[in-house]
């Protein structure tokens, strides 16, 4: 079982219309499913995101679940978006990456944090830089 599996779909688009689109073949969207798990693991790199894609049933986050079901219903509905309404798909599709946008620079309770990246040879070593420079000075004579 995958993180997020084809009948689980049915909450997103109706099951005749996923066959209507894809013709009867699992793999457009399971493909679907495939993007929008990449796609929402690149917005998620303050989190563990391979302890939350190895979660399984009620063990997931169903606000993140159903933000991955709104991500791959977008990209499914891109081949052909017969029988679903795409205004609907869209804004769905841009709440979810508004969502996840947001989520990187607070922090969820609901999500496992990233693993500690510090070096053990260099403990007050941090694996973020942080870098910049005081601000200009115009002098006048």
């Amino acid at each position: 079982m995958a993180y997020l599996d084809i009948e689980e779909m049915t909450t997103h688009i109706y099951e005749e219309d996923m066959d209507t689109i894809s013709h009867g073949d699992d793999a457009a969207m399971m493909s679907a499913i495939d993007y929008a798990i990449g796609e929402v693991r690149g917005y998620l790199g303050k989190y563990d995101a391979n302890r939350i894609f190895a979660a399984r049933g009620k063990e997931r986050n169903p606000i993140l679940l159903l933000f991955v079901k709104d991500v791959a219903a977008w990209h499914f509905c891109n081949v052909c978006n017969a029988g679903v309404d795409i205004g609907m798909r869209e804004k769905r599709y841009d709440r979810a990456i508004e969502w996840l946008k947001n989520n990187q620079n607070r922090k969820n309770p609901d999500l496992p944090a990233a693993p500690d990246n510090t070096d053990t040879h260099c403990p007050q070593c941090s694996a973020d830089i942080a870098f910049g420079s005081n601000r200009k000075r115009d002098n006048h004579f």
